[in-house]
């Protein structure tokens, strides 16, 4: 899982416009910023020592831990003051391919953008509003694929794979061989049936304001 992890990592920063992540003896702490997201935490191999330790000593509101393990795996480690609220995580992998490009869906329109190192993939409706998004860091032989939402008056359409597939392709064509994204549990099953290939559990963990 490290290495996946790290390749996580790296690409989730290129993606949200982060500073590059820091390394830690026990994983990677980065400086997000947002005001419910300040500080992040990815620990790739944690146990109950390092998670009790890192909670006793991180006191900022909305500093979070994301640990590669389950959440029943994880709820005894934490310490007063964390919970944890996050829907499940799933780390996924897949080979890319350059060719998988499909058409844009039938009736709707598709703009492919690459911004700052980010593919950008926007599919709108006939009356021009969002349908779906996603975006994808190439960062060499990897690409991780984030923030992948489809309008929920939109939904069952396929759309979600349209801009997966488009997303993996482009990422292909700027020299990545692997795509890695971090699913929910709705996402893990469209990403299943796109041949996407589950690595681990991840767990959000966060200090609340108390």
């Amino acid at each position: 899982m490290r290495a996946i992890t790290s390749a996580w990592v790296k690409g989730w920063t290129v993606s949200r416009g982060t500073p590059a992540a820091v390394d830690r003896p026990w994983g990677y702490r980065i400086n997000v910023g947002l005001p419910r997201h300040v500080l992040r935490h990815v620990l790739p191999a944690p146990d109950a020592a390092t998670v009790g330790a890192l909670c006793e000593r991180l006191t900022e509101p909305y500093t979070w831990l994301k640990v590669m393990a389950d959440a029943e795996e994880a709820a005894p480690w934490i310490t007063e003051g964390w919970t944890i609220p996050d829907d499940p995580g799933f780390m996924m992998v897949k080979p890319l391919d350059p060719g998988v490009r499909p058409a844009p869906p039938e009736g709707y329109a598709r703009t492919v953008e690459v911004r700052d190192g980010v593919v950008r993939v926007r599919i709108l409706a006939p009356d021009g509003t969002l349908a779906a998004r996603g975006q994808i860091a190439p960062t060499g032989a990897t690409a991780v694929a984030d923030q992948i939402e489809t309008d929920a008056a939109h939904r069952r359409r396929g759309l979600g794979a349209n801009v997966v597939l488009t997303l993996e392709a482009a990422a292909a064509q700027a020299g990545a061989t692997t795509g890695v994204l971090s699913a929910t549990t709705d996402g893990r099953r469209l990403y299943a049936a796109l041949d996407w290939e589950y690595r681990g559990p991840l767990t959000g963990v966060v200090r609340g304001e108390g």
